[in-house]
This record gives structure tokens, sequence and C-alpha cells, in this order.
């Protein structure tokens, strides 16, 4: 088969000679090529056109169609060759896979689906669909990818799991984030929206009808197993997850914490809905300015299955969620609540008279790990913060006396308990006898002080008012100086160390003398 510009030049040379033979001579070739060439341009025929040449497969095309056309084009090529060699083919795999490639070429042209273009009315439809996104922790997460289809706004959420609450929240958000509903929201066909297929009919979900009565739109789902059907939230899908879910061509970093996606994700949706759309040349939030005037208005209050699933808050003001106790505000005790996981976040919402209200928000635990928040009980006071013990209350009136005097008896009361002291009504009668006889001010504080010192025997009471009494009396005060010293003086001393004399005789002419005098002492040492 002679090349294009070979055969140009073979029929250059013709128009040149106008002989067969000359032409052959100038272009190197039969001058039986160059009658074929002429007579093809002659005939209209196109020259470049490339001749069948017969192949060992021809006569095995039949089979291979046949196969191709049973499996509607799935069948692999190698399948095919075992059967066809098992029938007398003697060719190599590869003629075979070509052939099958051609076959199945021709059938995919017969089949190929002709798809009118869809030209969007503004505030008419929005689409969503599921995104895998990144692991976070080991953990799966989801994104959440809706599309706008007039002004291509789109907004793409982090979530952890497709459960009903999860979607009707995403939902709730979206269309807050609009600022208006649309007629219709298409999707498709999970359990939480179609639960069944009847005679190709899907039946919907109950309560995500409720979800759309509530919002005052239609939901739609797609043909199963066609995405073409909803190609606006699938392209959504495919370039969010090209840019926000970390792989080895985006080079994106690893996400630590839930937060950092959730970040990831608004970031995306400001980037993509701020930047001209390739087919508008228009920012999709100038678009949506626009859209917004034919949208519904939304409700004031989200549905409440957006709040997550139901609790009873029990009686010590605590609600179970996955095997742990969240506490929340006592005075939700004995009503219902709605609890839903945020990230790593438990949110916990009630609903009032004024509206949904986020009453709690706690941070995920693990089962044998409660959760409890001190601002949602009544505040304890400093007793029975400190020791645990019941604040005194006056049952009686000579209780409601004695507690009269003031913080120092109920301490004196609470330690006295503790300690087991004995005759503790009585001593209470005689301290409010004795606050008859004192000011009672310094009968609380000697009771104070019997209870810091653990005095709570017969009257000790009595020893420490007495105690107190003599602290105030004024007494002269002695200082020391050079004329008066509390050292009596060294006189004591003067003799130390000396030896004394003998004692003297007594007087001469005595009864008990001798009547002789003797020596007498001369003062002088021995």
């Amino acid at each position: 088969m002679k090349r294009s510009e070979e055969i140009v030049e073979i029929l250059e040379a013709y128009d040149l000679t106008g002989s067969y033979r000359a032409a052959a001579e100038l272009a190197g070739c039969d001058h039986h090529t160059v009658a074929r060439y002429v007579a093809l341009r002659a005939t209209g025929e196109p020259v470049v056109a490339r001749e069948h040449r017969a192949r060992p497969i021809d006569a095995y095309l039949a089979k291979i169609e046949e196969l191709v056309a049973r499996s509607n084009g799935r069948v692999r090529a190698d399948i095919v060759h075992e059967r066809i060699v098992a029938m007398g083919f003697t060719g190599g795999e590869r003629t075979t896979r070509r052939a099958v490639a051609e076959t199945k070429a021709r059938l995919r042209a017969g089949q190929r689906r002709v798809l009118r273009p869809w030209v969007p009315e503004p505030g008419l439809w929005l689409q969503w669909d599921w995104a895998e996104g990144p692991r976070i922790g080991g953990r799966r997460t989801n994104l959440w990818c809706a599309w706008l289809a007039w002004s291509r706004f789109r907004v793409v959420l982090a979530v952890w799991d497709r459960t009903l609450p999860t979607i009707v929240a995403c939902l709730d958000t979206t269309l807050r984030r609009l600022g208006g509903v649309p007629t219709y929201a298409l999707t498709d066909n999970e359990r939480t929206v179609s639960v069944d297929h009847v005679a190709g009919v899907p039946v919907r979900n109950p309560e995500i009808v409720h979800v759309a009565r509530h919002y005052g739109m239609t939901i739609r789902t797609c043909v199963p197993a066609d995405p073409q059907t909803k190609g606006g939230s699938e392209a959504t899908v495919r370039i969010s997850k090209a840019d926000l879910v970390p792989t080895e061509v985006n080079l994106a970093d690893e996400y630590r914490v839930f937060g950092q996606l959730e970040a990831a994700c608004r970031g995306w949706c400001e980037k993509v809905n701020t930047r001209p759309h390739r087919e508008t040349r228009r920012p999709p939030v100038e678009m949506l300015a626009e859209e917004r005037l034919r949208l519904h208005p939304l409700p004031s209050t989200p549905f409440t299955v957006a709040f997550g699933t139901t609790r009873r808050v029990n009686w010590d003001a605590t609600v179970s969620v996955e095997g742990v106790r969240y506490s929340v505000p006592h005075e939700l005790v004995d009503t219902r609540v709605w609890v839903r996981f945020h990230g790593d976040d438990l949110i916990v919402t009630a609903v009032g008279q004024d509206g949904p209200v986020q009453v709690a928000r706690h941070g995920r635990s693990t089962p044998g790990s409660p959760v409890i928040d001190d601002a949602h009980y009544p505040p304890r006071t400093a007793a029975a913060n400190a020791h645990g013990e019941r604040t005194p209350r006056a049952t009686s009136a000579a209780e409601a006396a004695f507690l009269a005097l003031g913080p120092g008896a109920a301490a004196w009361l609470v330690e006295a308990a503790a300690a087991g002291a004995r005759g503790v009504r009585r001593k209470m009668t005689e301290a409010v006898a004795l606050a008859k006889l004192h000011p009672p001010g310094q009968v609380d504080q000697a009771l104070g002080t019997a209870a810091i010192a653990g005095r709570f025997a017969e009257n000790d009471l009595l020893r420490i008012l007495a105690h107190q009494a003599g602290e105030t009396v004024a007494k002269p005060a002695t200082q020391a100086s050079e004329t008066h010293s509390l050292q009596p003086g060294t006189a004591a001393w003067s003799g130390f160390g000396l030896t004394p004399g003998p004692e003297p005789d007594p007087d001469p002419g005595t009864e008990s003398g001798t009547g002789s005098a003797g020596p007498q002492p001369t003062g002088e040492p021995a």
C-alpha cells in the first residue's frame, strides 16, 4: 500500500507525461500501479483509501459479533480468543483483540445515547450527591455535594455518615446558604430517599416526604444506575474530590481533625463560587443573587429531624448516646431533646416556645467515660462542696434559734455531727443561752473556733469564750529599760567559787559557852 505522498507523486508524474510507463519511470513504480490510481481518480473514488486485505480471522468475525452482541459488549477478548481457537483459528491473541475492539466500537456506535442539551430554569432545580471523603484518624468521612442548576452555585459539607438526620441537616444548611428553596431537588435512589421500586416507580421514604413538605419542595430521584441524569452534581463530586481528598496528584496534606476538613470545604466553596464559570462566564455567587428572586421563602425553623434523633432526659439531667451519658441543663429533666454528632462534637437541641435552641455541646466520648458539665446543675453551697454534707436547715424552733447565731454555729453543727459528739442538742441549747449573756457575735465566733479546733467536750465553749474575753482586757504593758529589767540582778552570783569560813562561837558568858575565849576569825581564807 502506497503512502499518500507517493500516490500524489504518481498522479503528478502522469499529469506531466501523460504516459503510464513514463510516469512509472519518474515515480519509481510499476506502470500498472499508475494505471490503477489514475482509474480511481477518474471514477471519483478516494485514491488514498486503504484496501481491505483478507485476514485469517475474517472467517470468524460472525462468531465474534455474536459473542459481543450476546454480552452487550462486556465479553473479554481473551474469552473470545479461547472460543475461536477451539473452532480452528490459528492466529495470535493480538489479532483477536483488534477484531473484538472493532466489533465493540461498532456496537457502541449503534447503541450510542443521544441526549438533548438541558437548559436549566432559574429557581427550579437543586441536585445533591455524595462523595467519599478523606479518612481522619482511620475513620471514613463523607462529602455532601449540592449544586444549584441555573446559577451553578455549589455547596460542599463534610459529615461522618449518610443517615437521614444528617441528610436533613445538610439539606437545611444548603438551603440557608442559598437563601431560598427551589421547586425540585434531584438525588440518587438511596434507602433514605427511596425505600423500594415497584414496576420501576420509586417508593419514597415517608420521612423525606415530610421534610420536603416542610420546606415546600418536591424531591425527585434519577433513573437507577444512570448518572447522566444528574451530571451537575456528578461534576461537583468529581472536582471536590480532586481538590479536597489528599492524593498523590494534588499533594494535599492529611487532615488531623475534623475541623480542618470543614474549613477546607468552606474555603473550596468560596473559591469555586467566586470565580467565573466556564460556560456562563459569570461567578456563581453573582448569578445566585439573581436566582434568589425565583426561590421560595425558607422556613424560619429547620425540620426537627435536622436536629438529630430524639432522646428523653433522665432524672440525673443526662442523655445516653451510643452508650455514653452526656449532661444537659437540669431544667430539661423528663423532656425530649434532639441529639446529633457534628464532627467530633455532640450537639443537643431543645425546641421551646421561642424555637430550637442549642442547649449543650460536648466532645465525643467513649462508653464508660461520661461527659458531665457542672454548669448544667444548680450551684452547691460551700459547706456541701467542701465536706459533701447537707447544708443545715432548721426543722424546729430550737434549731432555728441556734443556726440564727451565724455561720460559726452551722459549721459547729456539721463538724460536731461528723465527729460523733455527744449531747449535740443540749450543747446547742447552752449556746443559745450563752448568747443571752454574751454578745451573739462572740458566741458565734467561739462556735466557729470550736469547729476548727475540734473542741466539742463539756464546757469547751465556755473556756473559749473566757479566753476570747481575756484577750480583750486592757493590761499595762511592761517595757524593758536601763532602770527596770525583768532580771533580778547578779548579787546572788557574787560568792560563786569562794570557800565559806568557819562559823563564829557564841558570846562568852553564856550558859552554853566554855568560858574561854578562842581565837577570832580574821576573815582570811584558811
